[in-house]
């Protein structure tokens, strides 16, 4: 059976490593270079997605021997979802896996119900988790999340 649910790239996963990084660093910029190190990201990647996170609005880039890196707001207000969609994209609207033909009417509908509670849940997630909570080691309050709505 394929694997339902988002699929988190390489890029995503170490821009959300680096701008954890930044989270957490205080003021001023951070060097690539101590992020590359940090994370264990290499560093012509890193650039990449430094680029992009930048581009992106989350990051500002400051040249020079003091230059760096830093995030362009307060880490509380930057959640997973901007991070991913500033490397990736906007998110697919994607779906389940396929549904046999031979499943029919209710249970059919009731499947592709299931999926879409599933993708309204992942993103759910990202939109509330922010950088200051990964920085933190800290997930906020999410017991609702992971639910179909009640009837």
């Amino acid at each position: 059976m394929r694997e339902v649910g988002m699929q988190v790239t390489a890029k995503a996963e170490y821009a959300l490593r680096a701008a954890t990084v930044l989270a957490s660093a205080g003021p001023g910029p951070v060097k690539s270079e101590t992020i590359a190190d940090a994370e264990d990201i290499p560093l012509r990647f890193l650039h990449n997605i430094l680029a992009a996170l930048t581009r992106g609005g989350i990051l500002t880039s400051l040249r020079g021997a003091d230059g760096g890196y830093e995030l362009c707001r307060d880490a509380a207000t930057i959640t997973v979802a901007d991070v991913i969609r500033a490397v990736e994209g906007p998110f697919a609207a994607g779906g389940g896996p396929e549904i046999p033909t031979a499943v029919s009417g209710a249970r059919r509908e009731t499947l592709r119900a299931v999926w879409a509670v599933l993708r309204a849940n992942e993103r759910a997630v990202l939109e509330s988790v922010t950088l200051a909570d990964l920085a933190a080691g800290l997930l906020p309050e999410m017991t609702s999340v992971g639910r179909a709505p009640s009837a």
